[in-house]
């Protein structure tokens, strides 16, 4: 059998920045995942995060940022975002805030293989990829609660703590049984390559059709002919919309595509041709009534998925974990005299991150119905709204902020602070 302090299932970019975290406060970690590990990285990934400086400041303390691809990523100093069927536009631009950048457009897997490449290196931190886990058991040891996991190969492991960041459809919050809340959004997201005949200029645009927002999202991948600091023509692109128009869009001929998103985009960036397939999924809001429950702690998508039109379930989840690395700052806590204290912090955890998550949700949700539909009232609304915020410093400058990820009762790994 092996023991360990704490257990992560899922070896995805969350569970992996908790895992770095808790290593370095001391906790032997070990971190089990079903993916194989380190990605290779061709074409360009389809599944893209827009990564606030909140974000990026977690990644500089734990040091996986100098680990990422710096071919592959592209900072965005502004963002445009317009209403379709309204006269109402806004902009952001990074030097409003005396900043270099908004934030960074990163594919995943770049994230995850600098994740990989630093906790694979680490004392403290055990990886095992391709397993998969197919039992779970709470056991009580001298009154402290412990979690008994079984892995496919037969292989127990003892933990002290569990930690479950496997994703929105988490296996371990099926086997607890956790009560959840679901809404469907009645949206899918395609998500595609594109490349425009423009140069994107650093900027992440967003334009609110009648049937969802469509996302612009600027890519930097170099190839072999094109310096680095060339104009770059890759947008990695988000169109939520309903089921049938989703399917419909994956139907289209390419060019019929070309076409269609080029209108949707009123040709802000010329005409635009795919480059690659057309992926779609079901977004749907999922929130876990109970985040710490029989010695499992829920965080990321395991815990909460929200709509991708603000760009924030990576984000959100980053925060989840460097919560979570304040929280439990020392191997002590896990001692079984220090039940009660290690109960305390949890729930501390527990109702520091639902607040903001439910913060967000309840934001999302507003902003979806605001932005639905042909209603000319609200239409109205959205124009009037966006176009007096756009002339608004001070509104602005709060916007910004907040699409950076640097308001807010935020972990002292994603402040500013001490970031090298």
């Amino acid at each position: 059998m092996i023991s360990t302090d704490i257990t992560i299932i899922g070896g995805g970019c969350v569970g992996l920045t908790a895992a770095l975290g808790l290593a370095d406060n001391g906790f032997n970690v070990m971190v089990i995942d079903a993916a194989a590990s380190h990605t290779e990285l061709t074409e360009p990934e389809l599944r893209v995060s827009a990564i606030s400086a909140a974000s990026e400041n977690i990644f500089r303390k734990l040091g996986n940022w100098s680990h990422l691809d710096s071919t592959r990523f592209a900072p965005y100093k502004q963002m445009s975002v317009w209403d379709k069927d309204s006269f109402g536009k806004i902009e952001f631009a990074a030097e409003q805030l005396s900043e270099s950048r908004l934030g960074h457009i990163i594919e995943n897997n770049n994230i995850r293989n600098s994740l990989i490449a630093v906790a694979s290196s680490h004392a403290n931190i055990q990886l095992k990829f391709d397993s998969k886990v197919t039992s779970l058991h709470n056991q009580n040891n001298n009154q402290a609660q412990q979690v008994l996991i079984t892995l496919e190969d037969g292989t127990p492991i003892l933990s002290k703590l569990l930690v479950a960041a496997d994703g929105a459809n988490s296996w371990v919050r099926k086997q607890l049984k956790t009560p959840m809340v679901f809404s469907d959004y009645d949206h899918h997201a395609l998500v595609a390559t594109i490349k425009t005949t423009e140069p994107h200029q650093a900027c992440a645009r967003q334009v609110f059709l009648k049937s969802g927002p469509l996302a612009l999202l600027p890519l930097q991948i170099a190839e072999q002919h094109q310096e680095q600091n060339q104009e770059q023509n890759q947008c990695s692109i988000v169109w939520s919309s309903s089921p049938e128009h989703v399917q419909q869009l994956k139907d289209m001929t390419e060019q019929e595509f070309n076409n269609s998103i080029t209108a949707a985009t009123d040709s802000v960036l010329g005409p635009i041709t795919l480059t690659s397939q057309r992926v779609s999924y079901p977004l749907t809001m999922r929130y876990a009534k109970q985040w710490v429950n029989q010695g499992v702690v829920f965080m990321g998508d395991a815990a909460h998925t929200i709509h991708p039109l603000a760009g924030l379930g990576m984000n959100l989840g980053l925060l989840d974990a460097a919560s979570l690395v304040q929280i439990l700052e020392s191997p002590e806590l896990l001692n079984p005299n220090k039940t009660a204290e290690l109960t305390k912090q949890l729930r501390k955890y527990e109702g520091w991150r639902k607040a903001e998550a439910q913060t967000y949700i309840a934001a999302m949700a507003g902003l979806k119905a605001l932005f639905a539909g042909d209603n000319k009232f609200k239409k109205l609304i959205r124009g009037f709204g966006l176009l007096l915020t756009n002339n608004s410093p001070v509104v602005k400058h709060k916007i910004i902020e907040q699409a950076m990820g640097v308001t807010g009762d935020l972990p002292e790994l994603a402040k500013y602070k001490d970031v090298i």
